[in-house]
């Protein structure tokens, strides 16, 4: 029963995660870089270096952010419920 109950909150958990992640990637680049948009990989007025970079940058924040926001979530459903979403 628990895991059916996580579930829905986790994916609205994991979406907000994904719009704050792009949220905080976007303003790390601007601060960083000093451009509004990061490079794409087919963008050739960049070098290889600034696109792997950015790339690079880029999955480190989406990652932190989402293990964060997946942590918080399953805290916050403990909170809640008396119950770890990952227990069986």
């Amino acid at each position: 029963m628990t895991k059916t109950l996580y579930k829905p909150l986790s994916w609205v958990v994991g979406a907000l995660g994904g719009i704050l992640a792009g949220q905080v990637f976007k303003q790390v680049w601007k601060r960083v870089a000093g451009e509004e948009d990061a490079p794409d990989a087919t963008d050739r007025d960049y070098t290889w270096r600034q696109v792997v970079v950015a790339a690079a940058v880029q999955g480190a924040i989406f990652g932190a952010v989402k293990a964060a926001t997946e942590r918080a979530g399953a805290a916050g459903y403990r909170k809640a419920t008396g119950d770890w979403p990952g227990d069986d």
